[in-house]
């Protein structure tokens, strides 16, 4: 159990089934069903997707239960243009502004994917990833910077997540972030531009790849809402 409020407790294991597929695009939330399944009350519950809501993972309907969100491509497109604008100039700041405290707590972070990249779950893999980059953009020392980020992190979150499982590879990866830290030590931000450019510009195109083939599958897995909870 951790100190965070319970309502993020649940949005961070609705969060974690969204990205597992166990609640796959277009799924109801079923507000009664998920409490009862979560042991909680229904309070926190709807807390929780409303915390999913504002990260764009979720949509909300009147009078039905909330579903989980189907991202048009276009829409993805439009996000991954911010965010990779966003990471690059975070990486360009964090090269002027980053303290040495910043610089060894993202290369451990690095250590810590070297370390588990083999054994960890997926997912557990992909948050300590997601983690390397949010440190970045704190390292920038722009709180409003950092904000966007942290938003079009959350809204590109499971989109990202499949795209990461589709390319693992581990010597990718991992040089990929010690290339950029490498950039930061170094204080160059042309360099930590480059490298992350070359770690990010692929990415529009693999979601965009992973959204297609998900919306070309079969749809197995939901069921009509008739708005009953």
């Amino acid at each position: 159990m951790t100190d965070n409020p319970l309502s993020e407790q649940i949005a961070n294991q609705l969060r974690r089934n969204i990205l597992r597929g166990k609640l796959p695009p277009g799924a109801s939330i079923k507000e009664r069903d998920n409490a009862t399944e979560m042991g909680v009350s229904r309070t926190p519950l709807r807390e929780a997707v409303r915390i999913l809501a504002k990260e764009g993972l979720v949509d909300l309907r009147p009078a039905r239960s909330p579903i989980v969100s189907i991202p048009s491509i276009s829409q993805v497109s439009d996000e991954v243009e911010v965010l990779l604008a966003v990471e690059k100039l975070s990486g360009e700041l964090a090269c002027q502004r980053a303290t040495d405290a910043d610089i060894a707590q993202i290369e451990k972070i690095v250590d810590q994917m070297a370390e588990l990249f083999d054994t960890a779950d997926p997912l557990d893999l992909f948050e300590i990833d997601m983690s390397f980059h949010s440190a970045i953009a704190r390292a920038s020392h722009n709180a409003p910077l950092a904000e966007i980020h942290r938003t079009f992190l959350a809204r590109l979150w499971r989109s990202r997540f499949l795209a990461a499982v589709k390319r693992r590879n581990r010597e990718r990866v991992i040089t990929h972030h010690r290339q950029i830290v490498a950039a930061l030590r170094a204080h160059d931000p042309q360099a930590i531009r480059t490298a992350i450019g070359e770690h990010l510009d692929n990415l529009r195109e693999d979601i965009i790849d992973v959204i297609q083939q998900e919306q070309a599958a079969p749809d197995t897995n939901n069921t009509p809402d008739t708005g009953a909870d």
